[in-house]
């Protein structure tokens, strides 16, 4: 199962901190690591002895058919009860993630800590800071088929809109919105993969307008920012459209972002810095003097959560790695008048990066 390659992996992260075993959290951290969709779970990973998952007996039944390689410990106090447990198997430094873990629940963690070992030795809490999200940079075959599944649903549902004709003057924004979730549930999407962006006219350029009662009008710009969620997994894709004959501003503008983002698909090479990768896109905005209406990072990691590591944009860390799924999502912003984001998930390969997202984006003219 990957999900055992994946605790092998953390196992010799540890091993090398010097641990003895890592006490996982964090609810999609320990999704990616069992396959567990629960909403209650825990997971001590330890570098010398058996792993052991823990849960309540809401989840029992789930547990065993999701992860039936992990031995089980079922107690509503799921952490408390897996930091006991490490205690009595004589773990001795515990990592855990103090990204998720609040200040009481550590505080609490000492306290069990303490009781258990009854006088004894106390294990020591280190953090083991994003260590599971650094594995989750790089996805696997699994991972890249449910995001291919994703994507493919979020093109057709848009493709059905268009061609039935749902986006027209008349219809307002949240209405245009329920419909293109509604048809990616109805093409097999869990869920979408955030609220759905439908910004019209003057809303267009607004990064992220919340899609309320503004009907679309004839020459406006319709901008649609959207995802499906298949296996835990999240498409992201912007398309602007225009309703009726463009105006040369609104051709001008478009062809502006298209090439911004054309430049920026371009860059997305294994070692490339996240900086850089955003320069090569910003820069065509800046240099036809748009800069200032370019307002946010032009992209981001998609995988278990819509927005994840890595960060592109210019206060990004890091460099491209091979397998790893971004989005490219340039935009111009001309507040009061509209505005154009284009918007792509790809995965970064050791050839061209792979274009999971397929909707043309030609100006698609309604």
């Amino acid at each position: 199962m990957r999900t055992a390659e994946r605790r092998d992996r953390l196992r010799a992260t540890a091993a090398e901190r010097g641990l003895d075993a890592v006490l996982v959290t964090n609810l999609l951290n320990v999704r990616y690591l069992t396959g567990f969709t629960g909403s209650n779970g825990a997971l001590l990973v330890r570098t010398d002895g058996a792993d052991l998952f823990g849960t309540d007996g809401r989840y029992v039944t789930q547990a065993g058919v999701q992860v039936p390689d992990v031995e089980l410990l079922v107690d509503r106090s799921t952490v408390a009860s897996l930091a006991a447990e490490a205690v009595r198997r004589g773990v001795g430094r515990i990592g855990y993630e103090s990204h998720d873990v609040t200040v009481d629940g550590l505080a609490a963690l000492q306290r069990v800590l303490a009781d258990t070992a009854a006088g004894g030795t106390v294990p020591e809490l280190t953090s083991i800071r994003r260590a599971v999200e650094a594995q989750r940079l790089i996805k696997d075959d699994d991972e890249i088929e449910a995001l291919r599944r994703a994507c493919a649903i979020a093109d057709r549902a848009l493709a059905e809109l268009a061609s039935e004709g749902a986006l027209r003057p008349g219809r307002t924004e949240r209405q245009v919105g329920r419909e293109l979730d509604a048809r990616m549930l109805a093409l097999g999407a869990e869920a979408p993969s955030f609220e759905t962006i439908v910004a019209a006219g003057a809303n267009s350029a607004i990064p992220h307008h919340r899609p309320d009662a503004t009907e679309l009008r004839a020459g406006d710009f319709l901008k649609l920012d959207f995802g499906a969620t298949v296996d835990g997994y999240h498409s992201d894709m912007t398309r602007t459209v225009v309703l009726g004959e463009p105006a040369d501003w609104q051709r001008e503008i478009y062809a502006l972002v298209a090439a911004s983002q054309a430049a920026g698909r371009a860059a997305l090479a294994i070692g490339t810095d996240v900086v850089a990768v955003d320069n090569a896109s910003r820069d065509v905005i800046a240099e036809a003097g748009h800069g200032e209406h370019f307002l946010h990072g032009l992209g981001h990691g998609v995988g278990l959560e819509i927005h994840e590591a890595p960060s592109i944009g210019p206060l990004g860390t890091g460099t491209l790695a091979a397998g790893m799924a971004v989005t490219v999502e340039p935009g111009v912003y001309l507040a009061g008048h509209g505005g154009v984001r284009i918007e792509d998930t790809l995965v970064v390969t050791a050839d061209a990066p792979e274009l999971l997202t397929l909707t043309s984006k030609e100006l698609l003219v309604l």
